[in-house]
């Protein structure tokens, strides 16, 4: 992208918004998104059911929007990483390798309003179908919670809640620019009209990628390479949501949303390593509808449809078999959709019961090896919560899922929470499970992997993954001040695990089979290639603990600190432990922001970091990732002077100390930060 361009968008992020602000010229300021830090917000992914956090009886982790716009965090996978430390990241050409305290991220359900988001690249999935303009708080729950969620939930569940529409006219953009090409403009609209509200949302998104080292490692010699250790992207997200309150009893939403990212590798070169002869692309359509019927006092019930559809093509910049440039192969398809209906009752002043249906259907596609899967699943659930002798609350669930493929599993959780004035002591079990992916029931197909070539195995004897989680909590919560410790183990059997093995080791009887099966391998290098097998085996134990602490100590200032031990540990072929891959052991994040108004002026400071021990690979020849410490700072300044909008610039410092990881690029990386970098924001607010 060229700077002009970012320029002309920038002008525009100004020029529509003026725009609108003439044509409505006489109206009041709209209120711009102040930045306040509850220490007491409301949450709903703990029970299913909306309660204040000091209330709830199970422990979740909260970050506002307020607190994503403070610190100039457009970018979701940024955003965790910097605010919650049992999070962390590794991107790469396959997407954003997600782990919550050493599980994968196949063990990580995540959510948008408590329904799960498909669309992902060999298991990550793509957290830039969010608009993060658009988010109302993401809360975090670490450990087991397949009894309201399902399949996936076995290390934790991250559910991104999204802004409603408002009955008022609001129109916001927002801008940011950084080092790299790193560009972001969002426009979002609410339009009231009568009793229908609706929300539009665009944001647009676009990096040329970096190197920090034009070196990689061939063998015992360092050779030049164009690979770049974060890849170029372009990426455009349209999202709509429409309400619709006929009475103060019913309520009604549908909404839609559609995503298209391109990654823009360096083409490959006959003088240099590293290029590629394709770039990917990936779209993503998802629509919902439902609705929620209030019976009064005794409670409410609801129903919810959720539909998404997620594609990944190659699109081909130097000509390959039967490929000239330009062309597109698609390469992956996948299909899902939700239908639940729910209730949330009351029977009594001290009780609250959940009871819960849905039916889930997924397909998976991979329409060069003529590879068509899906799979189908019922659940019911139940939860009550019972609250007694004004100190204690007893949460107890069950949810029962029957899969077509793989049969049934029942899930159990139970917590106690003994409240006295603002401490809180709880305890909890839960049981999670993950089933068996598609890919790794039935994968029977040949694929390129960057320069290599595999052949992968899927096993229908798969079971799935199960969990069980322990963990007990111990807080103290005040309007200005929070502290909390957690201490948990996660025991996972049955993980999933795959062998492979180098075409070259098999047997010549062996070898002739694949080959009659797989003729293409008579078009490969065959030292490239290897033979993938699933496979249960695997068992892992998590132990650790977490710390947070808030504090509001004077008006304006907030302070946040957090900081997790994760000591995990997996069972290898051979029966010995070692570290999980890819597991951090220490980490810990900080956030300090102060806020004053004077007059029609108001001044945002945040600072914050995230601080790192060293990343694990066992058994890896490239080592260990090496630890890091990197500290963000932004300013905003809001003018609320102006006649029906309120203007909003920003400049501020990311990675102020400029760590950076300069290893040859075939290292094993956990800083993927290209150093140093100055931000530049404007936000508009009518």
């Amino acid at each position: 992208m060229k700077i002009s361009s970012i320029h002309s968008a920038l002008l525009l992020s100004l020029v529509l918004p003026l725009s609108a602000a003439a044509a409505t010229a006489g109206s009041d300021a709209a209120i711009p998104d102040t930045t306040s830090y509850s220490l007491n917000p409301v949450v709903v992914t703990g029970t299913g059911m909306h309660q204040r956090l000091k209330s709830t009886p199970v422990p979740v982790e909260v970050i506002t929007g307020a607190e994503l716009r403070a610190a100039s965090l457009n970018d979701l996978q940024e955003a965790l990483t910097m605010m919650i430390p049992s999070l962390s990241f590794s991107p790469s050409a396959m997407g954003s390798y997600l782990r919550m305290n050493g599980l994968t991220n196949r063990h990580v359900l995540v959510l948008v309003n408590g329904k799960k988001l498909v669309g992902d690249i060999s298991g990550n999935v793509d957290l830039g179908q969010i608009d993060t303009n658009l988010i109302e708080r993401v809360e975090v729950l670490n450990g087991a919670a397949s009894t309201l969620y399902g399949s996936d939930a076995v290390g934790g569940v991250i559910n991104i809640i999204m802004k409603a529409p408002q009955e008022e006219a609001q129109a916001s953009s927002n801008s940011t620019l950084r080092r790299d090409n790193q560009f972001d403009q969002s426009l979002n609209f609410n339009l009231p009209a009568g009793k229908v509200n609706s929300l539009t949302g665009f944001h647009y998104s676009h990096s040329d990628g970096w190197q920090n080292s034009d070196l990689t490692q061939d063998g015992d010699k360092l050779e030049p390479t164009i690979a770049q250790l974060s890849l170029g992207y372009t990426s455009q997200n349209l999202t709509q949501r429409f309400t619709y309150d006929p009475t103060d009893r019913i309520s009604l939403y549908a909404d839609g949303g559609y995503y298209h990212r391109i990654l823009d590798r360096p083409a490959e070169r006959a003088d240099i390593a590293g290029g590629s002869k394709y770039n990917t692309m990936s779209e993503s359509w998802s629509w919902g509808a439902g609705g929620k019927y209030i019976f009064g006092p005794i409670g409410s019930i609801s129903i919810d449809y959720t539909g998404r559809k997620f594609g990944q093509w190659y699109k081909y910049m130097i000509a390959s078999g039967d490929y000239n440039p330009g062309d597109y192969a698609k390469t992956k398809g996948q299909a899902f959709h939700d239908l639940e209906a729910k209730s949330v009752l009351n029977f009594s002043e001290s009780s609250n019961t959940i009871f819960g249906l849905s039916y889930r259907y997924e397909q998976l596609v991979r329409p060069e090896e003529d590879f068509d899967r899906h799979m189908n699943s019922f659940s019911a659930y139940a939860q009550h919560e019972q609250r007694f002798l004004n100190h204690f609350t007893v949460l107890a669930g069950a949810r029962f899922d029957s899969y077509q493929q793989i049969g049934s599993r029942f899930t159990p959780k139970a917590s106690l929470m003994y409240k006295t004035g603002n401490f809180n002591v709880r305890a909890s079990y839960a049981m999670g499970y993950r089933a068996p992916g598609l890919d790794e029931l039935y994968y029977h197909l040949m694929k390129p992997m960057g320069s290599r070539h595999i052949i992968t195995f899927g096993n229908p004897d798969l079971k799935s993954e199960m969990s069980n989680y322990f963990g007990i909590n111990l807080e103290y919560r005040s309007d200005r001040f929070s502290a909390s410790v957690t201490g948990y183990i996660n025991r996972v059997s049955n993980m999933i695990t795959s062998s492979s093995t180098k075409f070259s080791a098999l047997s010549p009887e062996e070898q002739a089979d694949l080959i009659a099966e797989f003729p293409e391998i008579n078009d490969v290098k065959q030292s490239t290639l290897s033979v993938k097998q699933y496979y249960n085996y695997s068992r892992a134990n998590v132990k650790g603990f977490e710390i947070n602490l808030s504090a509001m100590p004077v008006k304006g200032l907030s302070l946040s600190a957090n900081y997790t031990f994760a000591y995990g540990r997996g069972l290898e072929d051979d029966g010995s432990w070692s570290n999980l891959n890819r597991s951090v052991r220490h980490t810990a994040t900080i956030t300090a922001n102060y806020q004053h108004q004077w007059s029609w002026y108001r001044l945002n400071l945040n600072l914050n970091g995230r601080i790192q021990s060293k990343t694990y690979y066992p058994g890896d020849e490239d080592g260990d990732a090496p630890g890091y410490g990197i500290w963000n700072l932004i300013t905003r300044h809001t003018f609320s002077c102006f006649r029906g909008f309120t203007l909003t610039p920003g400049i501020g410092i990311d990675n102020i100390f400029n760590r950076r990881d300069m290893r040859p690029l075939n290292s094993n990386f956990a800083l993927y930060s290209p150093g140093r970098s100055y931000v530049v924001s404007l936000a508009i607010n009518l």
